[in-house]
């Protein structure tokens, strides 16, 4: 496409045709203007089913992902896409990991259970921990015009998860159960 333009001089003083256009022009988008569409807050979750074993690994994963959100700002229609950049596992005994990975479960990953793993935390002592996920979200918008970058990062801290954390003892025994039942234990 060949376009041409044409210079026009105008006396000073006298207002430019653009400038009195009363088409509104869209603010600069920062990440706090996008707070108020409420990205996902990521759910922890601690494998075995939220329990443990004092002394062995428990391994977290959280479902958390890229999503859009749509709605209004600054009087236009945009979409707004979050992406997970980090996730921070807070396991509620003062430890915590930051992660580029919402972690994976064991059957995923092909490994047994308490096997060390990427998010995975091993508690010194039994009890009852509220662990939980921070998300820190990147986000691009959209206007309609395609997908633009916005500087900055959204942190969302997630909901508390109650892990159990067990003592487990083992004892070698000569006989199962099945052959000695009036052995230690069973």
């Amino acid at each position: 496409m060949i376009s041409c333009w044409e210079y026009v001089e105008r006396p000073e003083g006298t207002p430019d045709e653009e400038a009195s256009d009363s088409t509104p022009s869209i603010p600069p988008v920062t990440i706090s203007d996008l707070a108020i569409f409420s990205p996902a807050k990521g759910a922890v979750a601690g494998e075995p089913d939220n329990l443990g074993v004092a002394g062995l690994p428990t391994n977290f994963v959280t479902e958390a992902q890229a999503h859009v959100r749509s709605g209004e700002l600054f009087g236009f229609p945009v979409d707004v896409r979050f992406t997970p950049a980090s996730y921070t596992f807070r396991y509620g005994d003062g430890e915590s990991r930051t992660s580029s990975s919402p972690g994976r479960s064991w059957a995923d990953l092909g490994q047994a259970q308490f096997t060390p793993t990427e998010t995975s935390h091993t508690y010194s002592e039994r009890g009852t921990y509220e662990a939980q996920v921070d998300i820190a979200y990147t986000a691009e918008i959209d206007f309609g015009v395609g997908w633009f970058l916005v500087d900055g990062q959204l942190d969302v801290p997630g909901p508390t998860q109650q892990i159990r954390i067990f003592e487990a003892r083992t004892a070698l025994v000569a006989h199962t159960c099945t052959e000695q039942p009036s052995a230690p234990g069973c």
